[in-house]
């Protein structure tokens, strides 16, 4: 079982940026994708972007392209998220999230099998 633990959170001054990090713990015999999601107060968990882990392909929700960096280490289990240009409206719980195998879109919840604790993320204005 894979537990990923998310990192990097915290209060920035819209305009900054962020590296949010996501470190799986645990054994897993396959990996497929990591996932980044995000829940704003009072809104649903929205998908931001997805690694695979083999061929190393990002994928991006078409909101945060050209602000929006997904990246990975396979040597340190890690897969960070670079976020440029931060607004008021980025403010969330940031989730990353592991799919073991490709049962659908890297855009949708479902396909992630464990998920982390989330790290908040507050951009003041």
């Amino acid at each position: 079982q894979v537990q990923p633990v998310e990192s990097g959170g915290g209060l920035v001054q819209a305009g900054g940026s962020l590296r949010l990090s996501c470190a799986a713990s645990g054994r897993s015999s396959r990996r497929y994708a990591t996932g980044w999601f995000r829940q704003a107060p009072g809104k649903e968990r929205e998908f931001l972007a997805s690694i695979t882990w083999n061929g190393n392909n990002p994928y991006y929700a078409d909101f945060v392209k050209g602000r929006f960096t997904i990246s990975r280490d396979g040597a340190r289990n890690t897969v960070y998220l670079q976020i440029s240009y931060l607004k008021p409206e980025d403010t969330g719980v940031y989730y990353c999230a592991e799919a073991q195998y490709l049962t659908g879109s890297v855009y949708l919840a479902r396909v992630y099998d464990y998920w982390g604790q989330g790290t908040q993320v507050t951009v003041s204005s």
